[in-house]
């Protein structure tokens, strides 16, 4: 593997890393406002909802400048989501604005281990990326516990900046305060991915324009029997793993009497698997293997 994919997977790593933490910290945020048990539950399809407005749009972002540089301004649009939830936003609409970053963050990650690698180690750097991505769900998860939990959020919230007032007063604030610092890391490597020389095509000035070509290569992308069965086996399992997140979390308050911190241990359990299973996938499966292992 070249340098830059391993600069790649560290920028990935961290920004997933703080994803999954602010999931628990914004839980948590919501529980400490008392705030009604659906907008707990409302979370995820709030971080998805980008994902699905924006998807003509991201593509054509991605590829109109250089894929670190887009990586760093999707890391900037999370540490303004961040910032708005501390400054009084509602946490859903602040959670959201995280999941714009996350949105325009995704094609350029997988973009540019095609303008990177050669076909021959795609298959092999995707396994490393989402193996990565798993484990950082997982620390995330339990990082995102450790920092709403008593033990470390008293030392959190015992930092005192004479002179300075931040308004932070609980311990979900105090995480998420500490997790705008890990999106700055992620920032910081993303100035570092090098350029790959891949000529940029500008976004149209007409953005409606995308829409057109969006609907046609996703219409061949659903008739083509391979590209289906990726499309539904993807979104099915993804769209399931989406919603374990925080139903584990509900599940282990209702049935176990867990706290965040507790029941973020276990989330972080369920994850495992997936990432044993990713870096197997890397290490065992080529490309022509993929329908096989799918179905």
């Amino acid at each position: 593997m070249k340098r830059g994919f391993f600069t790649i997977m560290s920028a990935q790593f961290f920004s997933s890393l703080a994803d999954n933490a602010l999931f628990v910290a914004a839980v948590q945020l919501l529980r400490t406002s008392h705030a009604p048990q659906w907008q707990q539950a409302a979370l995820v399809p709030m971080f998805a909802l980008f994902y699905v407005v924006l998807a003509p749009f991201v593509g054509a972002f991605a590829d109109s400048m250089p894929k670190g540089r887009v990586m760093l301004v999707s890391n900037f649009i999370k540490i303004a989501g961040c910032l708005f939830m501390l400054f009084g936003t509602h946490p859903l609409l602040a959670y959201a604005i995280v999941g714009l970053g996350a949105a325009a963050y995704s094609p350029a990650k997988y973009g540019i281990l095609t303008e990177l690698l050669p076909a021959s180690q795609l298959v092999k750097a995707n396994g490393w990326i989402e193996g990565l991505t798993i484990g950082s769900i997982i620390l995330g998860v339990l990082l995102g516990g450790q920092l709403v939990g008593r033990h470390v959020s008293q030392h959190l919230l015992a930092i005192d900046i004479p002179g300075i007032n931040t308004g932070i007063n609980n311990p979900a604030e105090a995480a998420i305060s500490v997790l705008i610092f890990v999106y700055l890391l992620a920032a910081w490597f993303n100035t570092h991915i090098p350029l790959t020389g891949v000529l940029m095509r500008p976004m149209p000035k007409r953005m409606l324009t995308l829409l057109p070509d969006f609907w046609t290569c996703n219409t061949r992308l659903w008739r083509d029997k391979l590209g289906q069965i990726s499309l539904a086996a993807t979104t099915l399992i993804w769209g399931v793993a989406g919603n374990l997140r925080f139903i584990v979390l509900a599940w282990a308050a209702a049935a176990l009497d867990y706290s965040v911190t507790q029941a973020s241990a276990l989330q972080g359990v369920v994850a495992i698997g997936m990432a044993v299973g990713a870096v197997m996938a890397s290490m065992r499966m080529k490309l022509e293997d993929g329908p096989r292992v799918i179905t």
